[in-house]
């Protein structure tokens, strides 16, 4: 009976420690698993954390990959614009147009008006050649041709000193509308106005011209008005000169001892040996023969003052000296002033001979 008393005793005190045991064992459990989900949650944060960095790093490096080509691309279209406005700057050249009076019928006397203005025509039909220097036949224009736009960049290449260009716009190997882009890509062509030569004049083809450069365009079969009209408003105004008379007959028969056979003399031996004097001189220049083209305008400036011709005598002298400084390039317009001159005095001597 005892027994049994202390039995019972020692099986409940070993069912308390037992239950003790379990629950102190449940408690570290339990502690040990928070601890492990609170670490667990303080690494999700540092991850986050560290993935938010990362993420925001890369963010900002796209958002300047994009930024950076946003900006190239900007960059890329200022410098196109800038490009397209600099070659617009460098094809609209400014030019000074005056009015043209309406003067009646046109015929190649009229073109008389022009002499001493050198034009480049650049053709490749031999017929519209032909047409284009007949036209200007007698005129005192000083006329070159060349077959198509790679002969005309070759000719101003050693010779830039042309007031006109007459662009067929459709030739061999280099069109008139390439041509005249090259021409107006360099600014010492600036002074030489483009006239287009086209039996297209349709909307497009204007556009084209207009866009390579070309001031004024003229429809085939060449018209004798329209050209006239462009070459007299783009011209300075000659009326002034026009009316200046260049031989002093009095002057030339005093030198001759008022000896008017002896004077006729001079007279023929001027107009037979200096007639193409321009020609002369501009072959001198253009092949660089200085002491040949000094010999020859001394020649030239002496027998002008001879017949009595003291103005063209002193553009000669002022051209003389011009050519040893040809870098200015006064010689140019002096030179101009000759032909000019030089195309009334043959005029003036004709009609008093006659």
């Amino acid at each position: 009976m005892m027994f049994e008393i202390y039995f019972n005793e020692i099986i409940a005190t070993i069912a308390i420690l037992i239950i003790t045991i379990i629950y102190i064992i449940i408690k570290k459990l339990q502690k040990k698993n928070n601890f492990q989900l609170e670490e667990l949650i303080e690494n999700k944060d540092s991850i986050n954390d560290r993935f938010d960095i990362k993420k925001e790093k890369v963010t900002k490096i796209v958002k300047e990959i994009v930024l950076d080509s946003d900006e190239k691309k900007s960059f890329e279209n200022i410098q196109e614009k800038e490009t397209l406005h600099e070659e617009k700057i460098e094809q609209t050249i400014k030019r000074v147009k005056r009015p043209v009076p309406n003067i009646g019928k046109i015929t190649k006397e009229n073109f008389k008006l022009f002499a001493g203005q050198r034009i480049l025509v650049a053709e490749d039909n031999i017929i519209n050649q032909k047409v284009i220097t007949g036209l200007f036949t007698g005129s005192g224009i000083d006329i070159t041709l060349a077959d198509d736009g790679q002969f005309a960049l070759d000719i101003l290449e050693k010779d830039l000193n042309y007031d006109f260009i007459l662009m067929d716009v459709h030739m061999p190997r280099i069109s008139g509308f390439e041509a005249s882009k090259r021409i107006r890509k360099n600014s010492k062509y600036n002074h030489i106005v483009i006239i287009s030569l086209s039996g297209d004049v349709a909307t497009d083809d204007v556009r084209k011209m207009t866009e390579a450069g070309m001031e004024e365009h003229l429809e085939k079969p060449l018209r004798m008005e329209a050209l006239y009209k462009i070459l007299y408003a783009y011209s300075k105004d000659t009326s002034k000169q026009n009316n200046t008379k260049e031989l002093e007959i009095q002057s030339g028969l005093n030198i001759c001892g008022d000896d008017e056979e002896f004077y006729f003399e001079i007279l023929n031996e001027f107009v037979n040996t200096y007639t193409k004097s321009p020609n002369a001189i501009k072959t001198f220049l253009n092949n660089k023969k200085m002491i040949e083209a000094d010999k020859y305008l001394l020649d030239l400036s002496g027998i002008s003052a001879n017949i009595g011709a003291n103005n063209i005598s002193k553009i000669v002298l002022d051209l003389k000296m011009a050519i040893t400084t040809p870098k200015d390039r006064r010689y140019v317009e002096l030179f101009k002033n000759y032909v000019h001159s030089l195309h009334i005095l043959l005029k003036e001597i004709k009609t008093y001979k006659s």
